[in-house]
């Protein structure tokens, strides 16, 4: 008997057609879109069309457009005195936070390595100072510059023959040194999570290769965790810098800009321009200043992202 198989192939099910909604993108980002337009876009428009203006809560007249914002910017001496101070603020915070916090990591890094017990401790200890609030921070470092024989600093100071009355935060210059202390201690925490992470990242055959061909602890350091971490390195630098510019909060709680504008930096100067002196066109039109330092701050470090992703 000769059986017959049955070569046809079974019928191959209809694909169903989706729906346009279901290929398309945009049911998904339309409300986020939105929510973007609404709490960011239109108040940066807003912000720019103000500069232009001379705007004032103060005078219940309707402001008219010109282009005087911005000459009074540029003219004025109290405005090319806040950038001066905040770049000076910028520059030590920045050199100081990346420093310490490079240093704080290759510690806890190399503590870590050598099987040292205490460095999950330290970590939290760091990273407490960036979890706290800038305002509260800035009350905690206006306690230690207390001016008298009761404030900590002042009276550590004493015990050790000093004088006991240090002005912190009345003299102009050591204001604005003591500013730049207590954000330094604010944000080398970021620095040094960041560092961290970067250094775990490099293999400890690495490390084993470098000291069997006799390298010490600073070529090794020079010639292979710094070029190894320069992406870490360089995303940590845009970040401080970023956020140093930004600074508003603990300048406030601490100095509130003073005494007189020692301590007035540029984020500060917007809020203290709007909200104080109520001149809101002027305002709006340092407030564009900032950021266009930021976009361009950004838009270097994507250039150089870029041009080291072409060199690797």
């Amino acid at each position: 008997m000769t059986t017959t198989l049955d070569t046809k192939a079974p019928p191959v099910p209809e694909l169903r057609r989706r729906s346009p909604m279901r290929e398309s993108a945009w049911p998904w980002i339309l409300p986020l879109a939105l929510v973007l337009a609404l709490v960011l876009v239109y108040p940066l428009i807003e912000m720019l069309r103000l500069s232009f203006t001379d705007a004032s809560l103060v005078s219940g007249e309707p402001y008219s457009a010109t282009t005087d914002t911005y000459r009074s910017l540029v003219r004025g001496d109290d405005f090319r005195h806040t950038l001066e101070i905040t770049f000076l603020f910028v520059l030590f915070s920045t050199v100081f936070q990346l420093g310490l916090g490079l240093a704080a990591g290759l510690l806890v890094n190399g503590a870590e390595r050598r099987g040292l017990r205490g460095t999950v401790i330290t970590r939290t200890a760091v990273l407490t100072a960036w979890a706290i609030p800038g305002v509260i921070i800035g009350v905690i470092w206006s306690l230690l510059y207390e001016e008298s024989e009761s404030g900590i600093l002042n009276y550590g100071l004493s015990l050790v023959g000093g004088s006991g009355n240090i002005p912190f935060l009345s003299d102009p210059n050591l204001a604005l040194v003591s500013v730049i202390v207590a954000n330094v201690w604010r944000g080398t925490a970021l620095s040094m999570v960041l560092c961290y992470a970067g250094l775990k990242t490099i293999p400890d055959e690495v490390y084993e290769a470098s000291r069997l061909d006799g390298a010490g602890n600073l070529q090794t350091l020079w010639r292979i965790t710094l070029p190894l971490m320069r992406p870490i390195l360089l995303t940590n630098l845009v970040l401080v810098v970023v956020e140093t510019f930004n600074t508003f909060d603990m300048v406030l709680s601490l100095t509130g800009g003073g005494p007189g504008n020692s301590t007035q930096v540029l984020a500060l100067g917007v809020y203290d321009e709007i909200f104080r002196q109520l001149n809101l066109g002027r305002g709006a039109a340092m407030a564009v200043v900032l950021i266009v330092i930021n976009v361009l701050m950004i838009t270097a470090y994507l250039r150089l992202v870029e041009r080291n992703e072409k060199v690797a």
